[in-house]
């Protein structure tokens, strides 16, 4: 589905963005502090305990003020672009073509890429070993937990397939019922203390799966002792979804907008540590993103939008 802008990705993006010019940063005139959004689907704590060492680093390298802003869920940061009251965030493809097509104002700067030379990940379903669930069929007549409406494998990915399969997601059509557990952590809890028979969320689906695969939702809940895979089952999984890119505001100067993409392209490679932590411990570095790469996304999410009308 999304091998053409792979390939175009690929021929397009790789090249390094040149360093800045001493008149190119003008912008400091313009632009006082910068303000980051945090997306939803994590704890608060631990969403700002992961980015700390990110943004000091940033803020020093940039020589302005860096602000951190986590949203209770995606479509916080999403209203907060448009309004023109942040100016980056790391965003999920679904909720960045959610919000390209709300304002047109936000464009990729760069996109994380995975050990083995890909920018995509999965959407998995979840269920809890001692349910006896092990597939699609066995969910007839139980609930399920969607992570958040602008998550691309917690909602637009898993519902489009589902109801490619002719699956009627009207509450008690097929399952008894569905709901959002506002967040990708809090689905997989919601499973665990049996308020849902399943949830969706995202996963690398490489690597042990034991420790949660490489990357991912499961993963960080591994790593922090919340949760043991051998206690839940993987019952369906989605094809290739291209990663979610860091989006800028486009009306930023352009100075900054290269600075801050030359800041991310070189952080794996001079700061590993802070970029594992942004990134929980996976990948090996970012590559320019294009809107080429959310094409099909963003028509995904136009013709959602249409249905539902």
């Amino acid at each position: 589905m999304f091998r053409r802008a792979l390939v175009r990705l690929a021929v397009a993006g790789l090249a390094l963005v040149a360093p800045l010019t001493a008149h190119a940063q003008d912008w400091k005139q313009q632009v006082k502090e910068l303000r980051i959004g945090l997306l939803g689907g994590e704890n608060t704590s631990s969403r700002l305990a992961r980015y700390d060492g990110f943004q000091h680093l940033l803020q020093e390298k940039l020589g302005i003020p860096v602000k951190l802003f986590p949203a209770a869920d995606y479509a916080g940061v999403m209203q907060a672009m448009a309004a023109g009251q942040l100016d980056v965030s790391e965003f999920s493809p679904s909720a960045f073509a959610g919000a390209w097509l709300d304002c047109k104002c936000v464009e990729p700067t760069v996109v994380p890429l995975e050990k083995d030379g890909t920018v995509f990940y999965i959407s998995v379903m979840v269920t809890r070993k001692d349910s006896g669930i092990t597939s699609i069929e066995q969910m007839k007549g139980h609930s399920l937990a969607w992570a958040d409406p602008n998550s691309a494998s917690g909602y637009l990915i898993p519902s489009a397939t589902l109801k490619a399969k002719g699956i009627d997601l009207s509450d008690g059509a097929y399952f008894s019922r569905t709901g959002f557990a506002g967040g990708h952590e809090q689905g997989i809890v919601a499973v665990l203390n049996k308020q849902y028979d399943a949830c969706v969320t995202w996963t690398s689906g490489q690597g042990d799966i034991a420790e949660g695969f490489s990357r991912g939702a499961l993963r960080g809940m591994v790593d922090r002792g919340m949760l043991k895979m051998s206690d839940v089952n993987i019952i369906w999984q989605s094809g290739k979804i291209p990663n979610g890119p860091w989006g800028l505001r486009s009306a930023l100067p352009a100075g900054l907008k290269a600075a801050f993409t030359a800041f991310m392209l070189d952080l794996p490679k001079s700061h590993k540590d802070i970029y594992d932590q942004v990134e929980q411990g996976s990948g090996v570095g970012y590559v320019p993103a294009t809107l080429e790469l959310y094409k099909d996304i963003i028509e995904l999410r136009e013709a959602e939008r249409s249905g539902s009308r």
